[in-house]
């Protein structure tokens, strides 16, 4: 089956199925190289919006999206368009459950879906971050239904998407590719397909080790930001700067990588692919307590903020009972509108539980709720200021006038460390 465009029949290099944060930053680089994509989504709401030119995702804009559309990219919700494709790459989303055991349900559906419209000499890559083994273990059994042999009659890859949202320096084309193929055929198919439009690809032995790759990068960060964390908990206790500390720290030019501390880490990589590991490890009987100690502590942070905001607050004459608590950010990341897994939202909830009313300013978020409850969203940030006990700066977007915020005389807690030193800045 083959997609109709008006009255012509299309052939796609590459159908692009999610179309997410990881998705469309693929789409754009992969027509920029001169690649025929159709994009595949369930979501028929953000198909819509795709297709008239409405971006949903931060680093694509709406201009960009309008250029995508005219050089032949099409969204559709009609997984069809997958029998005709060279290449089909599944970039869907792998959350956690509530139990925070992974949740493979997204790659599945997406599985099953090409076995539906698998046609042979086809390449499938999975994109998506999950445990080590995934690809050979739940993918290849889903594809094979469709009667077709991998490495034989169709090419089985995994690489791990390395989608860095609201970095201006590293996208898709110049962030190094690692690949790993099903079988060497695969990996020699995969490896020239992403050399098409990106500039280093790195092949590695096998699925496995493509897969270990994303969680060892994931897992190192987690650790670092944990170690300095804690390391920040012991620095206050010691009444020593542990912004100071890290960077004297950091002129050591070999041995060292500065992390630096903050109210405890979100998104869509950090808080969940360690835990993709360690749910691998304990099916080995083993555990991964590097990983699950790390959870542990950044998972803390939040609490240890709300503590440290009663503590500033009782230090000025104040108590949290009643006290306006504006936060500052309440996004993931700094410039970036995707709040999944802030801890501003755990935050939020112990200052609420401590009698504090809790409202937020974040240019990038209209409406934002912790545990489902509505919070009280400030105009502006000088309205944030004067309306605010205590203001705690969760992510410092450029959007903030931090001068401004130092000379408000309002307190502040500042979890990030950018702020210069006041009689009313409390760093962490």
């Amino acid at each position: 089956m083959e997609q109709a465009q008006g009255d012509r029949v299309m052939e796609w290099d590459l159908a692009v199925m999610g179309l997410g944060y990881v998705g469309m930053p693929i789409v754009r680089e992969a027509i920029r190289n001169g690649l025929r994509v159709v994009g595949v989504d369930v979501n028929a709401e953000r198909v819509d919006r795709l297709n008239a030119g409405t971006s949903h995702v931060d680093d694509v804009s709406d201009a960009e999206v309008t250029a995508l559309l005219r050089q032949r990219f099409h969204a559709t919700t009609d997984a069809r368009v997958l029998a005709s494709t060279d290449t089909v790459i599944i970039c869907v989303p792998t959350p956690l459950d509530q139990d925070r055991s992974p949740d493979l349900s997204a790659v599945t559906s997406a599985a099953e879906t090409v076995a539906d419209h698998l046609r042979a000499d086809t390449l499938v890559v999975l994109e998506s971050t999950t445990w080590p083994g995934t690809t050979e273990e739940v993918v290849l059994p889903l594809l094979q239904k469709s009667g077709l042999t991998a490495g034989i009659d169709f090419h089985l890859a995994y690489s791990p998407e390395r989608i860095d949202p609201g970095n201006l320096v590293y996208g898709v084309r110049n962030t190094p590719k690692i690949v790993g193929g099903l079988t060497p055929a695969c990996l020699d198919r995969a490896t020239a397909f992403y050399g098409k439009f990106v500039e280093q690809v790195v092949p590695v032995r096998g699925t496995r080790e493509a897969e270990m790759a994303k969680l060892l990068e994931n897992t190192y960060r987690q650790i670092n930001i944990a170690l300095v964390n804690e390391i920040a908990i012991l620095c206050d206790e010691l009444a020593i700067d542990v912004w100071d500390t890290i960077t004297a720290a950091a002129t050591k030019p070999f041995g060292y990588q500065a992390f630096r501390p903050g109210p405890g880490v979100g998104g869509h990589c950090i808080p969940i692919d360690p835990s993709y590991l360690s749910h691998r490890v304990r099916r080995l009987g083993h555990q991964f307590q590097f990983a699950d100690l790390a959870q542990q502590i950044n998972d803390r942070m939040p609490e240890y903020v709300a503590n440290r905001a009663v503590r500033l607050l009782h230090r000025h004459g104040r108590c949290i009972t009643g006290a306006s608590v504006m936060l500052l950010g309440v996004t993931y990341k700094p410039d970036i509108a995707d709040s999944r897994e802030s801890p501003a939202e755990p935050l939020a909830r112990r200052l609420r539980t401590a009698g504090a009313r809790v409202g937020y300013f974040d240019p990038l978020l209209d409406g934002w709720k912790a545990d489902g409850v509505p919070v009280r969203r400030a105009a502006d940030l000088d309205e944030a200021l004067e309306t605010a006990d205590l203001a705690i700066l969760l992510q410092p977007h450029r959007a903030f006038d931090l001068d401004a915020i130092v000379a408000s005389g309002t307190l502040v807690l500042d979890t990030r460390g950018v702020l210069s030193p006041a009689e009313r800045i409390d760093r962490l």
